[in-house]
């Protein structure tokens, strides 16, 4: 039997009928995770592996086969679930670096998930990349296969930064990969860390010289966050790095909205800039926002989790187990859960104050009393404090200004009371 020909029946199936969030206005995204990596980085916690090889449907020659039985499962589950169907709004491959597999195989997954579920007009699909990972050749095919954007994993242009947190890449390659992108007419978003121990403020500005340099389309920008068990955290604790340091990183991050802001990007998310000089809302990464506005979508690979309807679930971590299970027609699915109004609310929260577009304050307003009056209270305090912007609240929403930003887990504590 191939890999394909049986869709998986069994196992933990998600329950994914829940009346009060199946609307139609909800979008339905796809996420690809491709856990397989070249090397190890010192600071990533991801669920990633170095083996090209993890057992029967878990190698990069297979993998692509055991995506799409899955794909299959999904969409199988989906018809007997009352969910409203609908074509795909964005699509997203993660990682890991997913162009280690070849662009034919990243293809034939997006393709069957054409088939499966249709793409709306004018999707976003989007691939991780390294620059290393990369050719000329490669990035034809993929633009030739549908895939209209590229997300490079450059996070600085300086070499003994890139050292410490242990990327591989050669920085001077990230021009000429931007370069093959731009041929083949996609969109392009680099991914920056900023605060990496050792790193000045010069070489963090040579960094944002290198990006503007190239002109990418959209930028995300995040503080290094030094994860319990990863390499560089043992580093730290036994002094071959400092500790990560709270003053230096908002310094970073005020430069980067300055220079970026200057050269015509808009922060949309707190740790995203799209270039959009005209204010049209433009190059805005739309499955990111999917996430951030509480929308749907189906997590496919080891590891990933998913969202419909209101009910969660993730599937076997490791692509060994997770392949067994899809090969044995079970499904990967290995646990679920479903919020109640409390947890959506605080999510809400932490995620709206985070946007541009700020979080609705109808959204505080239908917690019960007196919870609702004391959170209606602290937006008033937070306005007085400058942490979020006056007129916005006067429009109903709230919306953090960039000092706000700086602050967003106090915004978010304040707002939901702890």
């Amino acid at each position: 039997m191939s890999p394909t020909d049986t869709p998986p029946t069994s196992g933990v199936l998600p329950e994914f009928v829940a009346p009060a969030v199946n609307g139609t206005d909800r979008t339905f995204s796809l996420y690809v995770h491709v856990p397989f990596c070249v090397s190890r980085c010192g600071y990533c916690d991801f669920n990633t592996y170095i083996s090209p090889d993890l057992g029967p449907g878990a190698s990069h020659e297979s993998y692509a086969d055991t995506a799409i039985k899955e794909l299959e499962f999904a969409a199988e589950a989906l018809e007997q679930s009352g969910v409203d169907p609908k074509p795909l709004h964005s699509v997203f491959y993660g990682g890991g670096t997913p162009t280690l597999l070849a662009a034919h195989d990243l293809n034939r997954i997006l393709q069957r998930a054409r088939e499966l579920f249709g793409i709306a007009p004018g999707a976003e699909i989007t691939t991780e990349a390294n620059p290393d990972s990369l050719s000329f050749e490669a990035v034809g095919l993929l633009a030739e296969g549908g895939f209209n954007r590229i997300s490079m994993g450059m996070q600085s242009s300086v070499s003994h930064v890139l050292q410490v947190l242990e990327r591989t890449h050669n920085p001077d390659n990230v021009s000429a990969a931007a370069q093959w992108i731009r041929d083949a007419s996609l969109d392009l978003s680099l991914d920056l860390i900023f605060g990496t121990p050792g790193e000045s403020v010069a070489d963090w500005h040579r960094s944002l010289d290198a990006v503007l340099e190239v002109r990418p389309d959209h930028v995300s920008a995040y503080g290094l966050i030094v994860e319990a068990g990863t390499k560089l955290a043992a580093q730290i604790r036994r002094g071959v790095y400092p500790n990560t340091d709270p003053d230096d990183q908002a310094d970073k991050y005020l430069a980067t909205e300055e220079r970026l802001a200057a050269a015509g990007y808009r922060w949309y998310e707190i740790s995203n800039w799209a270039y959009d000089p005209h204010h049209q809302g433009i190059h805005r990464s739309q499955h990111n926002l999917a996430y951030w506005r509480d929308q749907d979508w189906w997590g496919i690979g080891p590891g990933a989790h998913s969202h419909m309807a209101g009910v969660r679930w993730w599937n076997a971590k490791h692509p060994a187990a997770y392949a067994s299970r899809v090969l044995d027609n079970i499904s990967p699915a290995i646990g679920r859960e479903v919020p109640d109004d409390e947890a959506r609310l605080l999510e809400k929260i932490m995620l709206g104050v985070r946007l541009s577009e700020g979080l609705e304050v109808s959204v505080l307003r239908s917690q019960p009393e007196p919870d609702a009056q004391i959170a209606l209270a602290e937006t008033r305090r937070l306005a007085d404090q400058g942490l979020i912007e006056p007129a916005a609240l006067e429009d109903g929403r709230i919306v953090p200004t960039l000092k706000g930003r700086l602050l967003d887990d106090a915004i978010t504590r304040q707002l939901a009371g702890f």
